[in-house]
Formats: C-alpha cells, sequence, structure tokens
C-alpha cells in the first residue's frame, strides 16, 4: 500500500507557504485582507512605439501632475539605452528620452500613479494672455463660426453655457454651418475656434477615461474653458461639463500628447489598471507599483497585468467546478467549459452572456443535426461546426446592433472553440443519451458557469486573488485534496442511500459511482 504521508505532507506546506506568503503581504506591505480597506491607486502605463531612423533620437510626452480628485505620487520609465528627464514647459510637464543614435523599431513605457484623493492639492494655471488671438480661418469657416455662435449666445447665458450649446451644434446632425465647419477642422480645432471669435480662453486637452483592467487605450479630446478663475471641462462627445472622476487629463494645457525627433510611424497607448494600498502607504508616497508587491506579478509591465487580473481568477473557477463535480455530482459538458463560459460573461455580463449562450448552442445544434445526416469525417465536421458558431456570432451582433442591444456586442468574447466541442459533444449525447441528458448537462454546464462568475466579481475574490499570490497555493491544496476524494457524492446519497447502509454493516468503505470518482482504496 501506498504511504498517503508524502501527499498530506504537500497539502500541508502548500496551505502554509500560501498563508505565510499572504500574511507577510499583510504585515510588511501593509496589503489589507479586506477590498474596503484601501485607498485607490490609478497605475497608467504609457507605452511609445517607433521606428528610428538611424541618428540622433528625443522623444517628448506630455505628462499628467495632481488635478482634481488626483494627486501624483509616483511616476518612472523604462527605456534602455535613453538618457530621461522630466521637463516643466509652457505647456505644462513633458517626459523626454533622447539618445545618441537608434534604429529599427523602438518602445519606451512611462508609468504612474495617481492616488483618488478628494482634497488634492493643484495649481490652476490662468491663461497667458488676457486676450485671445484671432484663429486662421477663411471668410466661409469664419461666417458660419459666427453664425454658430449668434445661435448659442442667444440660448446662454455665460461662457459654460454658451459653450454647452455650440458643442450640441456641433453634434447635431442638422446644422449646415457646423458641417461646414467640421469639413476645414477635426471638432476640437472646430470648437476652439468657434469660442476664440467670441474672445473666450479655450484650449484642447487630453483625457484619458478610467477603467480598471483597460488595455492599448487612446487620448480622447476634450475642450477646457477659463471663467470665473478656474478651468471647466467639456465632454465633446456628450458636452457635459465639469469634474469627472473617471477622467484623468494626461496633456492637461494643451500642449502636444507626443513628439518624436529622429523617429517615425510613432504613437501611443494606455494601459490601466487600479491598485489598492493601505491610507500609511497612500500617505507617505514613498514606494511604486513594484516596490509595493514585490515578490509578484506586479513587476509586470501593466498592460500584462491588466491580462493576469482575470487569469488569477481561473483557479478559483476551477476550484468552484471541481467542488460541483467531485463533492455534488453535477453534470456539466467539458470538465472545464464552464470556467472559459464564465470569463466569457465577465465581458458580457450576466444576462446577455447566458442569453448569447443559449442562442449559440441552441442554434449550433440544430445545424449541428443537419450536418450529422451528411456522414462528414470528425475533423471535417468539428471544423463545420466552428466556422457556423462564428456566423452564427457575426449575425447575431449585427442583429443586436440593429436593433439597439448595444450590450449584444459582446457575444463575441465567447470562446469559440470551445462552443464548438460543446455543439459536438451535445449533438453525440442527444443521438446517444436523448434530449433529457442535454438538458441535464448543459444546465449544469450553465449552473455552473454562473456561479463561478459570481465568484469571478466579486470584489474580495478579485482582491484576494491579485494581491495575495499564496491564495493560488491554498487553491491548489484545496483541489489536491479534493481530488483524493472517494466517498459519495451529495447527488448519489439518496440513490446508494441502501448500498450505503448495507457496507457500513460489512465494514467496507464507500465508493463513487460517478466517472470523476477514483478507484476505492
Amino acid at each position: 500500500m501506498v504511504s498517503r504521508v508524502p501527499f498530506y505532507f504537500l497539502i500541508g506546506f502548500l496551505v502554509l507557504a500560501g498563508i505565510a506568503l499572504s500574511a507577510y503581504r499583510h504585515m510588511v506591505y501593509g496589503v489589507p485582507w479586506l477590498a474596503d480597506e484601501t485607498r485607490q491607486v490609478w497605475q497608467i502605463e504609457a507605452r511609445i512605439n517607433f521606428d528610428a531612423t538611424g541618428g540622433p533620437v528625443k522623444v517628448n510626452l506630455a505628462a499628467p501632475d495632481s488635478q482634481p480628485g488626483l494627486t501624483l505620487i509616483d511616476e518612472s520609465t523604462s527605456s534602455s539605452g535613453y538618457g530621461f528627464s522630466l521637463l516643466d514647459t509652457d505647456y505644462g510637464r513633458q517626459a523626454q528620452w533622447s539618445t545618441r543614435t537608434a534604429t529599427g523599431e523602438q518602445t519606451l513605457y512611462f508609468k504612474n500613479q495617481m492616488l483618488v484623493d478628494d482634497s488634492a492639492r493643484y495649481t490652476m494655471t490662468p491663461p497667458e494672455h488676457d486676450t485671445v488671438a484671432a484663429p486662421v480661418m477663411d471668410s466661409a469657416a469664419k461666417n458660419a463660426a459666427l453664425a454658430l455662435l449668434d445661435r448659442a449666445r442667444a440660448r446662454s447665458a455665460d461662457n459654460i453655457t454658451l459653450t454647452r450649446e455650440l458643442i450640441k451644434q456641433f453634434n447635431s446632425t442638422d446644422s449646415q454651418n457646423a458641417a461646414l465647419l467640421l469639413n476645414a477642422f477635426d471638432k476640437p480645432d472646430a470648437v476652439q475656434k468657434t469660442l476664440a471669435l467670441e474672445g473666450i480662453h479655450a484650449r484642447i486637452v487630453g483625457g484619458l477615461k478610467l477603467e480598471d483592467g483597460r488595455r492599448r487605450q487612446s487620448i480622447s479630446p476634450m475642450i477646457q474653458v477659463w471663467q470665473d478663475t478656474q478651468w471647466h471641462l467639456f465632454d465633446l462627445t456628450t458636452g457635459q461639463n465639469g469634474h469627472r472622476d473617471d477622467v484623468l487629463l494626461w496633456n492637461q494645457r494643451g500642449g502636444p500628447l507626443l513628439e518624436v525627433t529622429g523617429g517615425e510611424h510613432s504613437h501611443v497607448n494606455f494601459s490601466i489598471i487600479s491598485q489598492d494600498i493601505s491610507p500609511q502607504q497612500a500617505t507617505t508616497a514613498k514606494v511604486n507599483a513594484d516596490d509595493l508587491l514585490n515578490f509578484s506579478i506586479h513587476s509586470l509591465p501593466i498592460e500584462e497585468q491588466a491580462m493576469f487580473k482575470t487569469i488569477m481568477l481561473i483557479p478559483i473557477g476551477a476550484l468552484i467546478v471541481v467542488f460541483l463535480r467531485v463533492i455534488v455530482g453535477l453534470k456539466t459538458s467539458g470538465t472545464f467549459m464552464p470556467v472559459l463560459i464564465a470569463v466569457a460573461f465577465v465581458q458580457t455580463q450576466l444576462i446577455t452572456g447566458i442569453v448569447g449562450f443559449v442562442l449559440i448552442v441552441g442554434t449550433g445544434l440544430v445545424i449541428r443535426s443537419y450536418l450529422s445526416r451528411l456522414n462528414l469525417l470528425l475533423v471535417a465536421r468539428i471544423s463545420a461546426v466552428i466556422i457556423t458558431v462564428i456566423l452564427i456570432i457575426a449575425v447575431f451582433s449585427v442583429i443586436a446592433f440593429h436593433i439597439g442591444l448595444i450590450e449584444g456586442l459582446t457575444i463575441t468574447f465567447f470562446p469559440m472553440i470551445i462552443l464548438s466541442w460543446t455543439i459536438e459533444r451535445m449533438s453525440i449525447l442527444w443521438e446517444e443519451e436523448g434530449a433529457k441528458e442535454v438538458v441535464i448537462q448543459g444546465g449544469g454546464s450553465l449552473l455552473t458557469a454562473v456561479l463561478v462568475y459570481l465568484a469571478m466579481t466579486n470584489e474580495l475574490v478579485r482582491h484576494l486573488t491579485f494581491n495575495f499570490i499564496g491564495v493560488q497555493l491554498v487553491i491548489l491544496a484545496l483541489i489536491l485534496m479534493l481530488g483524493n476524494y472517494t466517498g459519495y457524492r451529495l447527488s448519489e446519497l439518496k440513490r446508494f442511500r441502501p448500498l450505503a447502509a448495507n457496507e457500513k454493516n460489512l465494514g467496507l468503505a464507500p465508493t463513487s459511482g460517478g466517472d470523476d470518482a477514483n478507484t476505492p482504496r
């Protein structure tokens, strides 16, 4: 008989190591156990890509500073072979990289941390000149702008309301004057030049929408208007004005976002992630993101961290699936297909995801039943089902868009290969065991996916799995323990109750009749 001592020793080691790592993070680095015991910090990473032409290179990137609701607490760069400086210019702060020579594709990183702070201290810089310079416009464009101003002026009381009314006209499809200006200028320039004709100080700034886990984001142009000793922010899409908690102004003074000398094909995109730090750390502001959790995925670039924030939730889903199959005895179509479906639910939202899953699988089963009559080989049949699933998703997305269900567009997040195999397996199950078994396994898969989704979207679970790497070791230990279980499942207790009583009388060990159980010892 094989000794179980090494196995139990491994379980104990994993649990103790996981608890020790988590306790170390909590005691030494101040990471709280609960998600609500924190101060929120936004980590934003700008990634600059360009092709160097072989000579000297100088790169200037606008850099944000403290602003209403946000305090800058740290910034750093990753740029091997480049000199780096932070400059204060007439257009605000700028990050500057320089090198004597560079060739080929280049990538520079600039990362900063913004603390969510209602009492943030910042400098409100007034316009440099009292008067506004006349904009450069041809006569037709100027006349169109003046006509827009006349209409907006009649419906406004000050610079704020005038700007709001002006943006409404530019967003309207019925204004010929606005269309004329938009043919000559882009919307931010058109609004700024029109306001300049009225003598209103306005500047184009770049707003970055703060959303946890987003990658490859770009700057959205916004307008700031000076009135009553402060700059008022306007969203050019909605016309909404005022401070927004979910927007970071990157180039705050209207200067250029990115300038590259000695390179071509330059562009910059942003990755954003929300981090939780203790109040003491927020106050001292001495620890950057890599030092905060230096033995974890936090040392990776933020774009990769955003990806891992979802990946680190998958072990929780695996634990739920193992528990439901081994202990409860719930039947699912595939072992970990519900986990992948739950990941898709995180992107699509629950109701939209359930409806999309049922529609795709149901339609796929109908089409698969036709393919079964063609007596195709397995590889050809699966390939046909994959293409069919792609077409189904495309058709449902187009229909959802045209009927105004924008949430339906997120159906593209479903794992197409997994859905194809699910349809294939359910079709075979239907032919061999009937529709009842298909409903049981399909319903079990959907129920499991919903439970996994609820766990993945729980703030406490997201906080623990991402900030405490030791939790993964504890989850691994629990899965190993469940994998060693050979008793009855909960769903089998009623069915095998007489047998269990007989085995107890005979002194025999209980065994499970399911396909996930180990061979009884």
